[in-house]
């Protein structure tokens, strides 16, 4: 398709959706898995959101491995749960989406410098999270045409930037596991990253 000023198809959502995926080995399983929102246009509005899986692969929570999600705007993160996230390679099947437990968010606070180092912390009810990004990369530009996007119905376009190291800590616990190398759009990238002005078009084909 010719490139045009501006994009004939539908947006979804925009925002920011920074991760960080957790193994203890290159080839072993997820052990923990962070994925934070900060929506600025959906459907539902405005809003916040962090999917917190401690057990990937258990259904529901126990009191030392909470799979959460914690938001202030509940509607709009099941949407983008059942209609994108769900659709990510790293959470796609994972039983834990099935009977995600959804908490109310009540403050949420971003700092440092997306050059060096880079942290949210999430509050809510019964969970206090931080997500720390550190060893930051170049920035780049990420364009995903429609057979490369997760859903497989929009086109994604992203400013990204690779850490080499992250954590993650809930309720005083650091949560297992480490960054790993993965190929993402076939270059070699990160299992945790920053990601602003993410957003997900669907072109005037798939509207």
């Amino acid at each position: 398709m010719t490139r045009v000023p501006i994009h004939p198809g539908t947006v979804d959502w925009s925002g920011e959706n920074p991760g960080i995926y957790l193994k203890d080995s290159a080839d072993g399983p997820w052990r923990s898995l962070l994925c934070f929102f900060r929506i600025v246009l959906s459907p539902h509005g405005r809003g916040h959101g962090l999917v917190l899986l401690e057990a990937p692969d258990l259904q529901g929570s126990r009191p030392d491995a909470l799979n959460v999600c914690v938001t202030d705007n509940e509607p709009m993160m099941r949407w983008l749960i059942a209609e994108f996230m769900s659709h990510f390679a790293s959470f796609r099947g994972r039983a834990a989406l099935r009977e995600l437990e959804y908490r109310r968010l009540t403050d949420v606070r971003a700092s440092g410098d997306p050059r060096r180092a880079y942290s949210e912390w999430v509050e809510g009810d019964g969970v206090e999270a931080t997500l720390s990004w550190t060893g930051l990369g170049a920035p780049f530009a990420v364009e995903l045409p429609v057979e490369k996007s997760a859903t497989g119905r929009h086109e994604m376009f992203s400013l990204f930037v690779e850490a080499d190291q992250a954590s993650g800590t809930v309720n005083g616990r650091r949560l297992p596991g480490r960054v790993f190398p993965r190929d993402f759009a076939g270059r070699e990238s990160r299992t945790a990253f920053l990601a602003f002005s993410e957003t997900w078009v669907r072109p005037p084909s798939a509207a």
